[in-house]
């Protein structure tokens, strides 16, 4: 499937998910699903919890007891392949990368899209992080309803 439509199939996606127990703490979901030479985001991890290895075209694998959802990962991946997840409550909470224009806002409620490029809730805006050190990506926190917790990918506007 993603070699023919560029979108992963339910059961990559849930391979890169952990378990609930796990997810009540924010954790880096790596949705890096074929061997390219990439490592920015184990190089960037400050605490050693993404492990490629010697050869640079492994697939990136997440230590989640070591992982504190920081998100620098997220804003340090070229190929935007890397989102945060944790569940609180009945809603799931995602540091995801935004490099659009306009960047959303605190507060602001913005569309939820799947992997699919569909329309699937509304996505409340929690904060946005943007500085020079993310070379224009914003690491922005949203949360949506919990059951989107393997499907919600990224947001787009209601204007």
């Amino acid at each position: 499937m993603l070699n023919k439509t560029g979108v992963p199939t339910k059961e990559q996606v849930l391979s890169r998910f952990f378990d609930q127990e796990v997810m009540i703490k924010p954790k880096a979901i790596l949705e890096c699903y074929e061997d390219i030479p990439c490592n920015p985001c184990e190089t960037s991890c400050p605490f050693d919890a993404i492990v490629i290895g010697e050869n640079i075209n492994t697939q990136p694998q997440l230590i989640p007891d070591v992982c504190t959802g920081c998100g620098i990962c997220v804003t340090s991946c070229p190929g935007l392949a890397i989102i945060v997840a944790q569940l609180v409550g009945d809603r799931a909470v995602f540091k995801i990368p935004y490099e659009f224009l306009p960047v959303p806002q605190k507060g602001e409620v913005w569309l939820g899209i799947n992997r699919q490029g569909n329309v699937i809730c509304d996505a409340k805006i929690e904060s946005i992080l943007l500085n020079k050190k993310q070379d224009h990506t914003a690491l922005v926190t949203v949360s949506v309803p919990g059951l989107y917790l393997h499907d919600f990918v990224t947001i787009r506007s209601k204007s």
